[in-house]
């Protein structure tokens, strides 16, 4: 009797999640308090020696960014004096960490008359093994200061925003199309409010300008796999691809997702 209660519990879970997608997302919106625009799919920052741009569209949303120097002279970014700040938990840029790049070869010739990574089956006669293996290693030491040369940009990506779900008794886990609704929050009542605190100087000076770039999820909506991608046709040379490809609907710089999955033993499931 249980052996058959277990198989009708297992019937009833496949038969439900059948009928539900497999994957959900939580998408979240964010608002940037002051002097940053929304410009040529990226969020921007500008003022007289430097454009900083945004693209957060990631998995838990990348705050990493684009720093651009304008000036005639090297910018020298300081990552000692650079922080991401997450709802007041300032995370410092620079770890003073050591890394190392690897890398190795292998020379193959020959070994019980066949190549180690035939080309071909054919036999090579009157040959011995041999195998040459080489490598190297460079290590180096993260950089306090970074230096941007003039009219050139350097990237840098060190954190996520968020890879935890919001719950909320308004935002179902696992929405129908019909069941999406957002939630809306003002930059008081956010549940994320996070910067980027930067310290930069132009040339070599005393005079270190700082830089505040502030926002907060004002939107976050739950989305079946349905609702965040579409089908498109790819175009090349002017011609419209045999074969569409899912793109997101509302992908844009301002925005960041974090994709789950059911959970058969969620109790909002």
């Amino acid at each position: 009797m249980k052996t058959k209660t277990a198989i009708l519990v297992s019937m009833m879970a496949i038969l439900v999640t059948s009928c539900k997608s497999k994957y959900y997302y939580q998408v979240y919106k964010a608002t940037a308090t002051e002097k940053i625009e929304l410009k040529d799919n990226r969020m921007v920052y500008e003022d007289a020696n430097c454009i900083i741009s945004y693209n957060l569209w990631d998995q838990g949303g990348n705050i990493g960014f684009s720093f651009y120097n304008k000036t005639d002279q090297n910018i020298y970014l300081n990552l000692e004096e650079s922080f991401f700040i997450l709802n007041g938990v300032a995370n410092n840029y620079y770890k003073n960490r050591v890394f190392t790049d690897s890398k190795s070869g292998i020379v193959s010739r020959a070994i019980s008359g066949y190549s180690l990574f035939p080309m071909s089956s054919i036999a090579i006669s009157n040959t011995t093994s041999n195998i040459t293996s080489s490598g190297f290693s460079t290590s180096y030491t993260e950089e306090k200061i970074i230096c941007i040369p003039f009219k050139s940009s350097k990237l840098v990506a060190e954190y996520k925003i968020n890879e935890s779900l919001f719950r909320d008794c308004d935002l179902m886990k696992y929405p129908s199309k019909r069941q999406v609704k957002t939630k809306y929050f003002t930059q008081s009542n956010s549940p994320i409010v996070f910067s980027n605190r930067l310290t930069y100087q132009v040339g070599k000076n005393d005079n270190w300008v700082k830089v505040a770039n502030d926002f907060y999820v004002s939107e976050i909506t739950n989305l079946p796999q349905s609702e965040m991608f579409t089908n498109q046709f790819e175009q090349n040379c002017g011609r419209k691809s045999r074969y569409s490809v899912q793109v997101p609907k509302d992908s844009s710089p301002n925005r960041f997702y974090i994709k789950y999955g059911v959970d058969l033993n969620d109790s909002n499931f």
